[in-house]
């Protein structure tokens, strides 16, 4: 198997010969022969084990195992102990769900502090079987009957070409120790009984299976990537940026056929994986939403409109004294005192200072506000004038408005000033304000 595995690196991992590179370690057959594999190949390899307090003692002496195996290879050995009974009640999550979380944060954080390159895990062919296996039985889309990748982000997987069995008689020749976990054996994780119940079926059935779900899973991906590219191609003809948001016509959408097949995969990137939902926003009235775990949908007229989630980390007012001369807050104005007006548009207004009430005030739009715009007779209120202007639910929720100290409008910042606070042949002191659109 060695040779097999020197062939295989040299051939698709090349970089790993000459890089620091991590292993994740349970102490287990597969990862002990993943270190003893690299460590014979002279690779630049540490360890890293988690320890999550699972399986009581049997848990302590699996750490305390792996650090006398990697003391003798004289390899550095780093573990990290983890609470992931309390984790999963506080996050409200499976237990294997709260390890696999825990593990990949902690991973992230050493490859920082350690500075290696890359992590190895020691997933193998059967572990690709099994996971095709559980992507097909709960239902998937041609990705998740791809396998498990090779190569994800700074994670690589060598020893997916070789069988569970290779790597048993490998460490049997090699007289490799390693640590039995026992809820390995257990059958209540799916998993488990696909490994112990339907897998060993399926090898009786065609002792080649390994081989042909090799060659299967090489025509997926094949196709996968052929549909992947038409998708790419298709989002760079109806997606179109404006600033933070991607914009799509609903008239582009429904020329495509299958259109829940079509929806499901140009939107699946943004996190939106229910095709019925999505045809049901593109027949929606104006103003529908839908929201992933990172993004917005919205129908919006005759068009879908895409932005991102952003944590409201900032306050929804700024206030500015008499004596500011600039407030930056998420837009930028610049406030002084002139002797006369210029040039005057919609970025930058002119008012009679002692018609202001200090401080003035940034703030979102609310249900009831109103002003009386420049130019116009009476007062109108603010949806009223988002309506007429064309505005998104997004251009909506993104407009700033300039306030004195009693609320009142004074500015919709970079669209329309409000008439009461004009400068007059009265008027003594002329302030003007500049928005500064970055």
């Amino acid at each position: 198997m060695l040779d097999n595995f020197k062939t295989h690196i040299t051939k698709h991992f090349p970089y790993l010969l000459t890089s620091k590179v991590a292993i994740a370690s349970s102490g287990g057959i597969d990862s002990m022969v993943l270190t003893y594999l690299c460590h014979q190949l002279q690779i630049n390899i540490e360890v890293l084990h988690c320890n999550f307090q699972l399986r009581g003692a049997a848990s302590n002496e699996d750490e305390i195992f792996l650090q006398q195996q990697t003391e003798m290879l004289k390899i550095p050995f780093y573990s990290v102990l983890f609470d992931t009974d309390d984790y999963a009640k506080k996050h409200k999550v499976s237990t294997q769900i709260a390890a696999r979380e825990l593990r990949y944060q902690w991973f992230k954080a050493q490859k920082e502090i350690l500075s290696f390159e890359y992590l190895l895990t020691a997933h193998h062919a059967d572990d690709n079987l099994e996971t095709f296996l559980i992507n097909f039985s709960r239902g998937t889309g041609i990705d998740g009957l791809t396998g498990i990748p090779e190569i994800n982000d700074f994670i690589v997987r060598p020893l997916l070409p070789f069988s569970r069995d290779d790597i048993f008689q490998y460490a049997l020749q090699q007289n490799i120790k390693w640590r039995e976990d026992s809820s390995n054996a257990e059958t209540k994780y799916l998993r488990n009984k696909f490994r112990h119940d339907l897998i060993p079926k399926l090898k009786e059935i065609n002792p080649g299976i390994l081989k042909s779900f090799e060659n299967t899973k090489n025509h997926l991906k094949g196709a996968s990537e052929i549909l992947n590219n038409h998708i790419d191609i298709l989002r760079l003809d109806v997606f179109n940026k404006r600033g933070d948001e991607v914009v799509v016509p609903i008239s582009a959408l429904e020329k495509l056929l299958p259109k829940e097949t079509y929806l499901y995969y140009l939107f699946k990137d943004y996190g939106f994986k229910e095709p019925s939902d999505l045809v049901s926003i593109t027949e929606s009235q104006s103003g529908k939403q839908l929201f992933s775990d990172t993004h917005r949908l919205i129908k919006n007229r005759d068009e879908i409109i895409i932005t991102p989630l952003i944590d409201n980390v900032n306050p929804s007012h700024f206030f500015i004294n008499k004596e500011q001369a600039s407030v930056v807050a998420p837009i930028k104005l610049s406030i002084d005192l002139v002797g006369r007006i210029k040039e005057e548009d919609q970025h930058t207004i002119y008012v009679d200072r002692e018609k202001l009430k200090f401080p003035l005030k940034l703030r979102k739009w609310e249900n009831g506000d109103y002003f009386y715009p420049f130019g116009m007779e009476g007062k109108k209120k603010l949806s009223k004038f988002f309506k007429d202007e064309k505005y998104s639910l997004i251009s909506k929720e993104n407009q700033w408005l300039l306030c004195d100290s009693e609320n009142t409008i004074i500015w919709v910042v970079g669209k329309r000033a409000d008439n009461r606070f004009k400068v007059t042949e009265r008027t003594e002191k002329i302030l003007k304000i500049h928005f500064i659109d970055a």
